[in-house]
C-alpha cells in the first residue's frame, strides 16, 4: 500500500466529515432491534426469500412511528459531574424546518453557530446532545470553531436566511480540514448517549471558541421545525490533561447491483454517482476521491477496506465505525498482516441503532505502522428494511443521505 502524501489525505477530509457517531453518524433508521440475519443464498429471479431469524434473536421490534422513518431515541440520563466539572447547554438561536437544499433529495445537512461563552481556556470532557424532535434529526455532530475562524463562520451564517447554512460534509469553514485531526468534539446518533472522557483526558477549547452544530435531518420523516441544543461538561483549563482529538478511517463503498435488478438506471456506477452529486452538490464527490487515499482504482464488491500508514506516533483510547442500513459488518484492525496484527474494532453484525464509542485499553502505535478498516455492505437488506420501500435498486457509493452508505472508522487518539 502506497503511502500517500499527508496534502492529498488532507484535501479529502471536507468531503468526508459526514456521518458520525458518539463520535458522529448519520442515516436513517428502519425500527429495527438487530439485523436480520443473511440469506444462505439468493435466487436468480423472483421475489427475495424472508431471510431467516439470528439463532435466538427476538423479531425485531417496531416502535411507535417507526413508518414515518424517524428515529425517536431520546436523550439519555446525564452522568454525574466530577470534581470542579460543570455543564453548559448551548441551543440552536431559533427553530428550523428542514427542506432539501438543492431541490431534490430526502435530506437536509444545516450547521448552527453556537457559543458557549468560554471567556478561558477551557476542557471539553463530555457531550449530551438533545435533539429537539427526534422525528425529523437523524444525527448530530458538534465542531469545534477555534477564534480565528468566528468571522468566517459569523459571515457565513448571516449568508443565507433561515437559522445557520447548508453543510454537507463539514462545515464549509476549511477548505482542507485534516483527517488526523479532525475538529469533530462530540455527537449524537442513534444508541448515543453522554460521552465522557477518561479521568485527565480532554479536548482543549480555546477563550472565546464557537461550536458549530451540523444537523442531518431526514425529510422521509417529513418537514418539521427543530430547534436541538447540547450540553457540554467543561473542566478548568488550568488543569494538566492530556489533549483527545479524532482520527477518521473512511473507505470506499462500491456496492453493485443485485444480478436480477441490474438493468435498472442507477446500476451503472457513473449514473449512482451522479445522482449523489446532485443531490449534494460539490461535497458529493467523495467517491470520486477515496482511492486516492486507499491506494488503487475503484472495485465494485460488498467487501471494502483502506490502509492507513501513520506519520507520527498516536496513543489509541477509544473506537467507534459508521455505516448506513445496508452496512453488514465492519472491523478496524492496527498493524494488519503482520506478527503486531491487532482488532480494536470488531462488530460482526451490524446495529445501526448502537452506534456508541467504545473505550480500548490504549494501543500506542509508531510512524509506519498501520490501520485498516474494513466494511461489508449488502444490498439483500434493501427487501427487509421500510427506509427503502418503493426505492429502485442502485449502486451503491459513499453519499450523505439516509439511503446512501458510508464506511468510516473512527479513533479517540492522543499525540505524545
Amino acid at each position: 500500500m502506497p503511502t500517500r502524501p499527508r496534502r492529498t489525505r488532507r484535501a479529502l477530509a471536507t468531503l468526508l466529515a459526514a456521518g458520525l457517531l458518539a463520535l458522529s453518524a448519520c442515516g436513517g433508521s428502519d425500527g429495527r432491534a438487530t439485523q436480520p440475519a443473511e440469506p444462505a443464498s439468493q435466487p436468480a429471479a423472483g421475489p427475495a426469500p424472508e431471510p431467516a431469524s439470528e439463532p435466538g434473536a427476538e423479531p425485531p421490534a417496531e416502535p411507535e412511528g417507526a413508518g414515518h422513518g424517524g428515529h425517536y431515541a431520546e436523550p439519555a440520563r446525564s452522568k454525574p459531574l466530577r470534581a470542579g466539572e460543570t455543564r453548559e447547554t448551548i441551543a440552536m438561536p431559533g427553530s428550523y424546518t428542514p427542506s432539501a437544499p438543492y431541490g431534490t433529495g430526502t435530506d437536509d445537512y444545516r450547521c448552527f453557530l453556537l457559543d458557549p461563552q468560554l471567556e478561558r481556556d477551557t476542557w471539553l470532557t463530555g457531550t449530551q446532545v438533545l435533539p429537539g424532535n427526534p422525528e425529523v434529526v437523524h444525527h448530530v455532530i458538534l465542531f469545534q470553531v477555534p477564534p480565528g475562524q468566528v468571522a468566517a463562520a459569523e459571515a457565513k451564517d448571516a449568508a443565507e436566511e433561515d437559522e445557520g447554512w447548508t453543510c454537507f460534509g463539514g462545515t464549509g469553514l476549511d477548505r482542507f480540514q485534516d483527517v488526523d485531526n479532525s475538529s469533530w468534539i462530540g455527537a449524537w446518533a442513534p444508541g448515543g448517549t453522554e460521552t465522557v472522557t477518561k479521568p485527565g483526558f480532554g479536548t482543549r477549547l480555546a477563550k472565546g471558541s464557537r461550536i458549530v452544530m451540523q444537523v442531518h435531518y431526514n425529510l422521509l420523516a417529513g418537514q418539521q421545525p427543530d430547534t436541538s441544543a447540547a450540553q457540554l461538561r467543561l473542566a478548568p483549563g488550568k488543569r494538566d490533561y492530556e489533549a483527545l482529538t479524532t482520527m477518521l478511517l473512511p473507505a470506499p463503498v462500491e456496492l453493485p447491483c443485485r444480478p436480477r435488478h441490474s438493468d435498472g438506471a442507477l446500476c451503472e456506477r457513473a449514473a449512482a454517482l451522479a445522482d449523489v452529486k446532485e443531490r449534494f452538490g460539490a461535497e458529493g464527490n467523495t467517491a470520486d476521491l477515496l482511492h486516492l487515499l486507499c491506494g488503487g482504482e475503484p472495485q465494485a464488491g460488498e467487501v471494502q477496506s483502506c490502509v492507513r500508514t501513520l506519520g507520527e506516533p498516536i496513543t489509541i483510547h477509544g473506537v467507534a465505525g459508521h455505516m448506513h442500513l445496508l452496512g453488514r459488518s465492519i472491523r478496524i484492525e492496527v498493524n494488519p498482516g503482520t506478527p503486531q496484527a491487532r482488532t480494536v474494532l470488531d462488530i460482526p453484525v451490524w446495529d445501526f441503532d448502537d452506534q456508541g464509542s467504545r473505550p480500548i485499553d490504549p494501543v500506542r502505535l509508531e510512524p509506519f505502522e498501520q490501520v485498516e478498516v474494513t466494511c461489508r455492505h449488502v444490498q439483500w437488506l434493501r427487501d427487509r428494511l421500510p427506509s427503502f420501500e418503493g426505492q429502485p435498486d442502485r449502486y451503491v457509493v459513499w453519499g450523505e443521505g439516509t439511503t446512501d452508505e458510508m464506511c468510516l472508522g473512527m479513533l479517540q487518539v492522543t499525540h505524545p
